[in-house]
């Protein structure tokens, strides 16, 4: 039996998730605004975070391995002084250090300012990160988050990730409530009001890694403990918080119409000309290319070594591949055919496709 082909047209639909909404439920919401189950998401953002959210809808599926492993940018507000289970605000608090803040903020603003920027320099570039504890990875078969909730103590191996970019905006000391569990009364919590630092900042970051786990290791280099309290993301690798759409206006949009067409779908061939760029193929290239037949090279003639691996972004592990080495192949009518790699074969460089989105067809 054939396979079913999906219905309606095929494109990513990038919107600013907002807070509160799991990326699986910004998910289904697509699905019933698009009339298809063929809806998936390329990088996982916790509920508590917002900003671009890219949605594949139909054949554009295929494209979200590519997206999960680009760069990213996120702002962020990191708070020093107080350290919490999850690192991030949702979290019971650990840990509170007002002699350490106390200690920072009783520079003066430039020197406060150059002690932390010490810190952040250590975090920059290419290093090596512990994810997160509460984190989707999983250990002998169990999430690691399951494991720290159920009070067990996880350590996870090192990583390494790329920071291109860590910049601190603003210092803002104040203060913020310290709740713990009261001792005296089982059950019960008490509070009390501890002196903290909250930093604006910016970061541009490779796939895999955790913001909130440089939240905990800031904190960790100035001796004061430190959390993530607010997290938007506004890039994933071509695609930005400009090209985001509010989700609700896009369900009320629907409502109003019948056609997925007048919602801002981004077509599935121009999202691949915008993250891989293009490779123009004669009508001879793109059939044997649907036919998974190889090519001429494309650009240079280079082979570069690439790999499919498990990258944890902001919520968990999953597959990922890297788009470098990679172009998009169009027929002559402007069709999408494939995703093309120059791949070394008996000593000859040729462009074999390793993602076909019109098999075995005829441009001819």
């Amino acid at each position: 039996m054939a396979k079913k082909q999906p219905q309606g047209p095929s494109g990513l639909m990038v919107i600013d998730k907002p807070a509160g909404m799991s990326s699986h439920d910004a998910v289904s919401q697509m699905r019933r605004i698009a009339g298809t189950r063929r809806v998936g998401h390329a990088g996982t953002l916790d509920p508590a975070a917002t900003g671009v959210l890219i949605l594949g809808i139909n054949k554009a599926t295929k494209l979200l391995t590519y997206l999960v492993g680009q760069d990213k940018t996120y702002d962020a507000t990191i708070r020093l002084g107080l350290e919490t289970l999850t690192e991030d605000a949702e979290g019971e608090h650990t840990a509170a250090h007002p002699d350490a803040v106390e200690a920072l903020t009783g520079l003066d603003a430039e020197q406060m300012r150059a002690r932390i920027l010490e810190a952040v320099a250590q975090l920059s570039g290419d290093i090596l990160q512990v994810p997160s504890a509460v984190s989707a990875i999983k250990i002998n078969g169990v999430r690691s988050y399951a494991r720290v909730r159920s009070g067990e103590q996880v350590e996870l191996a090192a990583r390494p990730v790329t920071i291109s970019e860590f910049t601190v905006h603003s210092i803002n000391p104040g203060f913020a409530e310290y709740v713990i569990e009261d001792p005296e009364n089982e059950g019960e919590h008490a509070a009390t009001s501890v002196p903290v630092i909250d930093c604006k900042v910016t970061v541009s970051c490779s796939s895999g890694t955790y913001i909130r786990a440089l939240a905990r290791d800031l904190g960790k280099i100035l001796g004061t403990g430190g959390h993530l309290t607010a997290l938007r993301r506004t890039r994933v690798g071509a695609v930005v918080l400009e090209d985001a759409a509010d989700l609700a206006q896009l369900k009320q949009r629907r409502e109003e119409s019948a056609k997925l067409e007048d919602l801002p779908l981004l077509p599935l061939e121009e999202a691949a000309r915008r993250i891989f760029g293009a490779r123009e193929l004669s009508a001879a290239e793109a059939s044997d290319i649907s036919y998974g037949r190889r090519i001429s090279p494309s650009g240079d003639g280079s082979v570069v070594k690439r790999s499919v691996h498990a990258s944890a972004d902001e919520s968990g592990a999953v597959q990922h591949a890297s788009v470098e080495g990679i172009v998009a192949g169009f027929a002559p009518d402007g069709t999408l055919v494939a995703l093309l790699e120059n791949k070394k074969q008996r000593g000859k460089v040729l462009a074999a496709p390793v993602l076909v989105f019109e098999a075995n067809r005829s441009f001819n």
